[in-house]
């Protein structure tokens, strides 16, 4: 299950490559779906579903989180496997290490990169929903930026029950551990977020999402403050106004 525990990288870069990715004879297929326009090298024939569990993202962010709707189109390039996306990848992204899919953001649409695979839904789904949040709020910390990607990566009918992480916070709640969100909001590189820090920042998603109402209120009244750019101030904080006995109800949450 490691696909789900991966060290997701954000790279915000100048591309060199804008007229490259875009070239109609690099591309075997290519089509639209809400937001996204997916390009292929080779047929897209039979993927439909995957393309539309991509589109449904976008509603399902804004029904579930308050944000505005992306505000620019988003570019996928698909590969047919892992030896094409992987020579494609240090052509035109040098130095960048390497991840199973990834997305790119410049000063124009985001990109996201991805590979054939039997995972292919759920990297799609998890870079996506990062491209999503990033193409309507000026900012995303890291670890709410992770965990709903995490989040979302799944089916909705997965997303209470089914995920991989789960098991692991439900251990460590019979324990009574709560992981400390103050400490996942001091977290700001890519590379300070091990197993731990994904785990944790997935579960505080799951609670927000899918515990206490208070709680989904304040992660939109979060949101909402960033998209005003309006200072949100920290999410610990205001959860822990919001509801004084959190622990407690984090713990029930996931008994």
């Amino acid at each position: 299950m490691i696909r789900y525990l991966r060290s997701t990288l954000l790279v915000l870069v100048i591309l060199e490559v804008s007229g490259k990715c875009g070239n109609s004879a690099t591309w075997a297929d290519a089509r639209i779906t809400g937001p996204f326009t997916c390009q292929a090298d080779f047929s897209l024939a039979g993927l439909e579903g995957v393309l539309d569990s991509l589109a449904s993202l976008q509603n399902d962010l804004v029904q579930l989180l308050g944000v505005a709707p992306a505000k620019e189109p988003i570019e996928i390039y698909l590969f047919h496997d892992k030896a094409t996306y992987s020579a494609y990848m240090k052509r035109y992204l040098p130095g960048v290490p390497e991840r199973k899919a990834l997305y790119v953001k410049n000063q124009g649409p985001g990109r996201v990169f991805a590979f054939w695979s039997r995972d292919v839904e759920v990297d799609l789904r998890h870079e996506c929903t990062h491209a999503l949040l990033h193409a309507s709020l000026p900012l995303v910390p890291l670890w709410l930026d992770e965990g709903l990607a995490q989040f979302f990566e799944v089916s909705a009918a997965q997303r209470a029950q089914g995920h991989p992480q789960l098991d692991g916070v439900r251990r460590n709640v019979r324990r009574r551990e709560v992981p400390k969100l103050q400490t996942l909001e001091n977290k700001v590189e890519v590379a300070q977020m091990g197993r731990t820090e994904y785990r944790d920042s997935w579960a505080w998603v799951h609670f927000m999402l899918l515990g206490p109402p208070a709680a989904r209120e304040e992660l939109k009244a979060y949101l909402a403050d960033i998209q005003h750019n309006t200072p949100p101030g920290r999410m610990s904080t205001r959860l822990a106004n919001r509801l004084p006995q959190l622990d407690t109800l984090y713990v029930g949450h996931f008994r």
